[in-house]
């Protein structure tokens, strides 16, 4: 399995756990396109932080590095890493080869 299909792994993972918490209207699709945050996403703040977190979570656990998806660095990003699933994977993929680099 190639690391992009793990990351999109561990993603739809923290979705699964944080649909367990939503109510059926405001539920995450699992697709590449699904918006995350935004004008027309979802979820709201604290739901937000928590898949988050889940993600972190899991993205420790399946490829052993501590990786912190948020940082200083976000705000001057021209695109939020969380619009979609898809750019939120693209970001964790950025980071986690940052990540190698430092070791």
């Amino acid at each position: 399995m190639s690391e992009h299909e793990r990351i999109v792994q561990v993603v739809y993972a923290a979705v699964d756990e944080l649909n367990k918490q939503l109510p059926k209207a405001t539920r995450v699709e699992k697709s590449m396109d699904s918006v995350l945050y935004g004008k027309s996403g979802t979820l709201e703040s604290l739901d937000f932080v928590t898949f988050i977190m889940e993600v972190e979570q899991k993205m420790n656990d399946e490829f052993g590095v501590e990786i912190l998806v948020t940082d200083e660095n976000l705000l001057s990003k021209e695109k939020s890493p969380f619009q979609t699933l898809g750019t939120l994977t693209e970001h964790l993929s950025e980071l986690l080869k940052e990540s190698a680099k430092e070791k």
